[in-house]
Parts: C-alpha cells; structure tokens; sequence
C-alpha cells in the first residue's frame, strides 16, 4: 500500500479530488481523469481545505541548464566547479549516481564520471527564479522567500478570488511554471509550514503531496527526529545519546520534560513532534547574512595570497548589501581546510556598515590567527546582525549623507555592473580574479 493510499483510507470522511492536469473534480479517486485522461490525479480527504503551501523547483539549476542544452537532456548534468569545487546542483540522473548537492567534485566525478559538469549560472537562475516569484505572487501576496528555488505560500481567503481552492490554484501554478519556463516545481499542501516542507519533498520531482491534520501524528511517528526543523546533526546525537531516534518517541515525553533536558529547542521539538507550528508565512522575513566566497584554484596556506581574495569577496558583499539596502553590524570569516574541515570565526563591528573596507579590516585579523600553515580549499566571508542601511550608517565628520569612500565605492560599482567583476581593481584586490566564486548568498 502507497504512504498516500495508506493516508486516505485513515479518514471517515469523503475523499476529495482534483486532476493535476485539467483540474477536474473526479467523483472517484482512482484511475484516470475522466475529463482528460490524466493519471495526476489527486486524492485526499483534506485536500480543498488546507492552504499552507510549500513550492519548491526541481534539480533548479541543472533543469535550467538542460532546457537551455536540448542535447544534454538525458544526461547526468552537474552544476558547480569543475575541478576543486563542490556540487552546487545536480539533476535526478546524476543523483541515480550517488551524486549530491555540496559533495567534492572529484568525489562526484569518481562516481559518476560520465555527468556533464556546467559552471553555475547565477545571473540566469535568479532571473528564472524571479519569474517563478512573480507567478506565486499572482495567485498570494503571502509568499515568504527561503531561497532562489523555493518559497512558503499562504493561499488562506484567496478561493473567492480564483474561484478554486488552494490545492487546484497551486496545480494550476505549477503548470504555469512547467508551461512557460520549462522546467518543473514540486507542491507540499498542509496546514502549517513544518509540514509543508516536509510534504514537498516526498514525491519529486513534479510531485504534489499532502498531509492533512488527522494523519499528521502517524505519519510522523516512525520518522527520524533530523526530519524535525533545526534538529542538525548535534542535536541528532544528543538524542540517539537518550535513545531518541524517532520522532514518535519525542511525542510521547511532554513539554516540561523536553525543556529541562534540552533548554529552548524543547518547547519547538514538543511542537513538531506532534505536528505543531505556529509560525505564519511572512513575506517580509528578515534577512539574517549576506555573504560570498570561493573555492581555490589550489590550496594556500599563506594568508599574504589569501587576503587579496578576501578584499575582493568583501567588495561583493559590500555590493550586494548596497542593493539589498542593508548594514551589517558583524562579520563572519568562513574558512575550509584541505581535508574538508570548517572553520567560521566571527567578529562583531563598532557600528553597522556597508564598507567593503570595514570589513575586510575586520575579518583581515581573523584571517592572520587561522593561516598557521593549514591549506584552505575555500575562504568566504559574511555580514550578519543586519538592519536597514539608512537606521545605521554613520554619516562622516562633515555630516554628509554618504562619506567619500562611499561614494567612490558607489561609483566602482556602477562601472563595475555595467562591464564586468574585473573591470576596475582596488589596489587590495590586484592580481586576483574570483574565477571560482560560489554565488553570493542573501539568508
């Protein structure tokens, strides 16, 4: 029996129904559509009365490079550094392979040496993701972003509007998306974003799953606790420590118990183990870091040769917070040895900032105390403690609203967005092109 099938027949109630395809209301679930013929047909007893959603685009990245490469369609493709990198994407034949997302590139290519390896993309997948922003947005204003492929939806009041409940707007969104970009989108429904997440994962790609409320507890009860929201790998072996392992063993022990054992994540792990999440869908959730950094051409140990790199990370940082419109009042240095090995050092700043400058000066001595005669694969840094840039930024002795150097690194900016990243060098950054730099990351 299918998890869904095995879903459905827990209810008392009437199944509802809905074709993924032509969005016919069958009678039935089970086989095709009558309307149109279609197998996608859905079936499930809460089905028009959830509307927390989560969307998330298939193999993203590497599903945009094979619509744009008809020839590599069937394929293994890899997105990421061809050499030294890690895998930034791959599609679903690659991953047949073993092959994941942040796995070492020679790790990738030992097991599956026949992939097509792409250099990412990032301008071209940010404008697709945009599209596919602009689609939700026309069917919520309720749409809370968590990265360029993904987003939470809230579709709560809007049947009046599209004359259709949530799960039939959300399939027809996915077929907007699948007819007009070429590539495909997987749909959790539920009623609250915890299982929304979870629930877009279980049927990809081009999947479309649900989990109503009476299920929510058993469907739960025999899955891992690292399926929980912010249960990481610590956590996971504290409670494999205390013979915690599956999420319904956590249901079972009550709040009080969580709380004095684990401190504040016991009240969110008493809550998720029974299907409980009271966050809403916001659409302006605060961003927390801006940050960018690059995989080595080869590894260096000396920090005389790394801090040319770290300057010219800190002038897209700089940037990109200039057109988020934020100041960062901390900086993290993000560092990875030879052998895998992460190390964050991080450091907190007089006041909030834009400068490149600020905070290459900041991370410049965190840099000194980790070159000891490691070799570093990788060096990123990143702003955090972010807040709106016109609360924070301090105006020079003059009381001008934007200091010198600002507007000289305004102006380098300008030219460099109109002719390229290496168009115009600081004296930091002489002798340094960010050939292998991993995307710049808005969080």
């Amino acid at each position: 029996m299918s998890l869904r099938a095995a879903r459905i027949e827990s209810y008392d109630r009437p199944v509802q129904t809905l074709c993924r395809d032509c969005g016919h209301r069958p009678l039935a679930h089970a086989g095709a559509c009558p309307a149109c013929g279609s197998a996608r047909v859905l079936g499930h007893a809460e089905l028009h009365d959830l509307a927390i959603a989560h969307l998330d685009c298939d193999a993203f990245y590497a599903a945009i490079e094979k619509r744009d490469r008809p020839e590599i369609r069937d394929r293994p493709v890899i997105v990421g550094g061809r050499h030294r990198g890690v895998v930034a994407a791959c599609c679903y034949i690659a991953r047949g392979y073993g092959v994941r997302s942040a796995m070492p590139m020679f790790k990738a290519l030992e097991a599956c040496p026949d992939a097509v390896v792409i250099r990412p993309d990032m301008k071209k997948y940010a404008a697709v993701g945009r599209e596919v922003r602009a689609m939700m947005l026309a069917c919520t204003p309720l749409v809370e972003p968590l990265s360029i492929d993904e987003a939470f939806m809230d579709l709560s009041g809007t049947e009046a509007l599209h004359r259709a409940s949530a799960a039939a707007t959300l399939a027809l969104l996915a077929r907007r998306v699948e007819e007009a970009l070429a590539i495909t989108v997987s749909v959790g429904l539920s009623y609250n974003k915890f299982l929304a997440k979870i629930a877009s994962d279980l049927e990809k790609p081009r999947g479309f799953a649900v989990i109503g409320r009476k299920e929510a507890r058993a469907f739960l009860a025999d899955k891992p606790v690292g399926l929980l929201w912010g249960v990481g790998r610590a956590m996971q072996k504290r409670l494999s420590d205390d013979g915690i392992t599956l999420i319904g063993e956590l249901a079972r022990l009550d709040e009080a118990t969580l709380v004095a054992r684990y401190g504040k994540i016991g009240t969110r792990l008493h809550q998720c183990a029974r299907g409980e999440d009271d966050r809403p869908v916001d659409p302006a959730r605060e961003t927390k870091s801006v940050s960018s950094e690059i995989t080595l051409d080869e590894d260096l140990t000396d920090a005389a040769a790394l801090r040319p790199i770290l300057w010219r990370l800190a002038e897209t940082v700089a940037r990109r917070m200039k057109k988020a419109e934020l100041a960062g009042g901390g900086v993290t240095l993000k560092l990875k040895t030879a052998d895998f090995r992460i190390i964050t050092r991080a450091r907190r700043l007089g006041a909030a900032t834009q400068s490149a400058d600020e905070m290459f000066r900041a991370a410049a001595p965190l840099l000194e105390r980790e070159a000891d005669g490691r070799a570093f694969r990788l060096i990123g840094i990143g702003a955090h403690d972010l807040s709106p840039a016109g609360e924070t930024v301090q105006p020079d002795l003059f009381g001008t609203a934007a200091p010198a150097e600002d507007r000289i690194d305004r102006a380098l900016d300008a030219v460099r967005e109109r002719f390229g990243e290496d168009a115009i060098v600081k004296g930091r950054g002489f002798g340094t092109r960010l050939v292998r730099q991993g995307p710049s990351k808005v969080e």
